[in-house]
């Protein structure tokens, strides 16, 4: 495995919460690798299964799905949405022979910038740790 292997994540942020998160790591300088690209989405709900499998059909080697924490959803339940779909995720990805590690379901709220950089780094270091996704996966 090449030791220089930089895992691409793309992370999807809901506008209200993580993505405030995702702003406050930045602004409070908190250190996390720069191989995370963020996507700015209005909620966690909205995160279809086509949006992770293009991702990784494009190059990304994980992704993460940031929101609200249970109960704090701005459109009501929409984080309870995503956690369903996440399951699903998790299931298909196995499915289809990519390890279900490559995907990830995280509350984060704007207040919580160190715990997003946190979630980031452990992401980073959990997919590099599995390699690159081949080529005859995506």
């Amino acid at each position: 495995m090449d030791e220089e292997f930089n895992p691409k994540i793309i992370a999807f942020c809901c506008n209200w919460c993580s993505y405030a998160g995702a702003d406050l790591a930045g602004v409070s300088r908190f250190q996390y690798p720069p191989n995370i690209r963020i996507i700015r989405v209005m909620c966690s709900g909205r995160v279809d299964l086509s949006f992770v499998i293009e991702a990784l059909r494009q190059g990304a080697d994980g992704v993460l799905v940031t929101g609200c924490h249970p109960n704090d959803c701005h459109y009501i339940d929409g984080n309870k949405s995503a956690a369903l779909r996440a399951e699903f995720f998790t299931e298909f990805l196995e499915e289809i022979g990519i390890e279900p590690e490559r995907f990830r379901l995280e509350w984060i709220a704007g207040s919580e910038g160190e715990k997003f950089a946190r979630v980031i780094n452990k992401m980073v270091e959990d997919v590099r740790a599995l390699g690159p996704i081949r080529s005859d996966d995506k």
